[in-house]
């Protein structure tokens, strides 16, 4: 989000400054100085933070400097008798999208703090004699917060709900292909195989037709827990159709990979699922060491493989042949 928010910055930037220019005649042109150090700030943050561990420390601590330039300005340009002191709610703007409540808050906080500090520091009687001149920018602050806040919740929320699929909980086909580009690149530097192990429930539609919809929710549910549970950090899982799930196994050769279908085939046909007995059927592929991760050659080696295991009677795992780059089938997106 940081990198989003980079260039739209370096934007808001140039739009103050232009401001400041055009305001040098009654504020003075020296309040462009402030604004200069604000710049600096973050391009030094913005090294920093790549090397460090907690990075949001260091994009908080650019973020505090940033306000405390801006009070800085406002308060030798007039404190609470000039409208800069509005500006101390722009960096609120960018809080939600780079923190949690707690950091939201602190900004806010912090925010509030500098506006009085400056308002009562520069012109105590001012304020006392008009309190809007507070009462106002701290409504502002407040108020950009919580909306901002809500926005970035529900842009959030919409984001999940477009790559995860609601039954189980699992990546959906939308955020299938940012992953294979990203293994695909990966595999290219390191040279490293990536497997690819296609799952499909047997005699799903029976099962769905004797015991209900329900039942069968409930065991797509049950699965997929337990495949989750099977699984290393980096692997993903993706439910790719109705009880179709695809697994990607990143370093791992292809006697790995199937070594992992069969010991994830035995567990499911070993266990109930709200007293219904299911089985798998898998097919797995791998791309070669050394070589880069193509996904639509190793999706049709492995839908090929899963054909096979279906052929075979079912409950069963069977690999794709190491040479497979002639191999047609089905495209997962």
């Amino acid at each position: 989000m940081d990198r989003r928010i980079g260039p739209v910055r370096r934007r808001t930037f140039a739009v103050l400054g232009v401001a400041l220019l055009a305001c040098g005649p009654w504020l003075g042109w020296w309040t462009i100085a402030p604004l200069v150090g604000a710049v600096a700030l973050f391009a030094v943050a913005d090294r920093v933070t790549k090397r460090m561990r907690r990075p949001e420390l260091g994009l908080f601590a650019a973020w505090a400097g940033a306000e405390a330039i801006i009070a800085v300005s406002v308060a030798i340009s007039g404190g609470p008798s000039v409208a800069t002191l509005s500006w101390l709610a722009i960096p609120v703007v960018t809080l939600a999208s780079r923190f949690s409540i707690r950091g939201i808050v602190a900004g806010v906080v912090f925010a509030l703090a500098l506006l009085l500090a400056v308002a009562f520091g520069v012109n105590a009687g001012a304020v006392v004699d008009q309190p809007p001149l507070v009462i106002a920018p701290a409504a502002l602050i407040i108020s950009i917060a919580m909306l901002s806040t809500a926005l970035m919740r529900s842009d959030v929320e919409f984001r999940s709900r477009s790559v995860i699929d609601p039954l189980t909980g699992m990546l959906n086909r939308s955020a299938l292909g940012t992953r294979v580009g990203e293994l695909s690149q990966q595999s290219e530097v390191s040279g490293h195989p990536v497997s690819l192990v296609l799952a499909d429930l047997d005699e799903f539609k029976s099962l769905n037709d004797s015991h209900g919809h329900s039942a069968g929710d409930a065991v797509l549910r049950d699965l997929a827990y337990r495949l989750r549970k099977r699984m290393r950090a980096f692997d993903l899982a993706y439910r790719i159709g109705g009880e179709e799930f695809l697994v990607l196994l990143p370093g791992s050769e292809l006697a790995e990979a199937v070594a992992f279908a069969d010991q994830l085939c035995a567990a499911i046909a070993d266990e109930e699922f709200g007293g219904v007995r299911v089985t798998l059927s898998c097919g797995v592929a791998a791309s070669g060491a050394g070589s880069t991760f193509h996904y639509d050659e190793v999706f049709a080696a492995a839908d090929a493989a899963l054909y096979e295991a279906k052929r075979a009677g079912r409950n069963c795992v069977r690999a794709a042949p190491t040479d497979f780059s002639h191999s047609r089938g089905r495209v997962a997106f």
